[in-house]
This record gives C-alpha cells, structure tokens and sequence, in this order.
C-alpha cells in the first residue's frame, strides 16, 4: 500500500450541488449487480438511452469495458474482484461529483465489495439487484460462459465456481425473467424518480 501520509485534500470552490444545479438534475450512482446473464447491460444500456432522452447528463460504466481499460491486468481472484470494485466506485463518485448520474453494471459478487462500494459513493448509491435466477441466465447464456465454466474452462466463475452474495436490502429488486425491456425500465424509473 503506498504511503499517503505526504498527501492533502484539494479543497475546490464547486461543489457537487453547485454541478447539480448547472446541470439541473442530481447526481447518483445506479450499481446494477446480478448474475452474468442477468440483463445488466441490457438494463443499463436502455436506462442511460432514456435518461439522456430526457435530457439528463450520464456515463455508463459497464464491467466488461472497465475490464478492457481501466481495470485492464486485474485478474478474477476475490482480491482482484475487490480492487476492481474499489476502483469503480472511487470513479463513480469522482462523476457524481461532477453532477453526473453515473449508471455501472458489474457483477460485483461480494456483499462487501458492494457495501465498500456504498461506503465510497454516499449518499447517491442506489442499487438495484437484477435478481434473475441462474436458470434462466444460464438459458440465455449469450456469451457461452456458463458452458465453459461448467466445462472447467473458465475457473473462479460466479454463479458456478464462485459464489454470489445477493443483497439484502437493494432499492430496487428486479427478475427480469419474462419481462419486457420497456416494463423493466417502468419499474426502475417509478423506484428511483
């Protein structure tokens, strides 16, 4: 761990409200955590087209693109999975503070990542658990990854090899088993504004 006794917070004259009220909207992170397979992406992808439909300033963070650059060298041990956490969020709360509404889809499988995560982010975490069964993500299986892991070749895969620690008191809680995009995004938005 680097030392981080010769640092000092930056004081800044904007605050995030002061962001918030130039963009006229306020600022939150909307952590969709669920199974691969789950309809994250999908999910996320949709509400971000629909907030900036109405206007609304967004970055969606999606797990494999963070992977692809940012969080590019770490691996899927449960420590790499910690640190890709901590890093998402700490740029999470860098954008909230820029007065974005911040959307990521991760699977973030530990209770305590994600607790870490609402820790890091404050008082604009908003999680939803995409809480479709394994079943069903393993039907839908776009990627073929469930049939490696269940092959042996992908070790450390969650749902599988690994496990998932669904959370205990999300915002919102969603099984997007047989459901309509259009009537995920209804029950999203009626839950979070």
């Amino acid at each position: 761990m680097e030392d981080t006794g010769n640092l000092t917070w930056q004081q800044v004259d904007l605050t995030r409200a002061d962001r918030e009220r130039l963009l006229d909207q306020q600022a939150m992170t909307i952590w969709l955590t669920g199974l691969s397979g789950s309809g994250k992406s999908t999910i996320a992808n949709a509400l971000e087209r629909r907030l900036a439909d109405r206007g609304r300033h967004t970055m969606l963070l999606d797990g494999d693109n963070v992977r692809m650059g940012l969080n590019r060298g770490l691996g899927f041990s449960d420590e790499d999975r910690t640190e890709n956490i901590r890093r998402i969020a700490e740029v999470a709360k860098l954008m909230n503070d820029a007065g974005l509404i911040v959307i990521t889809s991760f699977i973030s499988p530990f209770r305590a990542d994600r607790e870490m995560a609402r820790a890091i982010i404050g008082d604009a975490y908003r999680e939803i658990y995409v809480a479709t069964p394994l079943k069903e993500c393993e039907r839908r299986d776009v990627k073929g990854l469930y049939r490696k892991a269940r092959d042996g070749e992908i070790k450390e895969f969650t749902g599988i090899t690994s496990p998932y620690e669904p959370p205990e008191h999300p915002e919102v809680r969603i099984d997007t088993t047989g459901m309509e995009l259009e009537d995920t995004l209804e029950y999203i938005w009626k839950c979070l504004f």
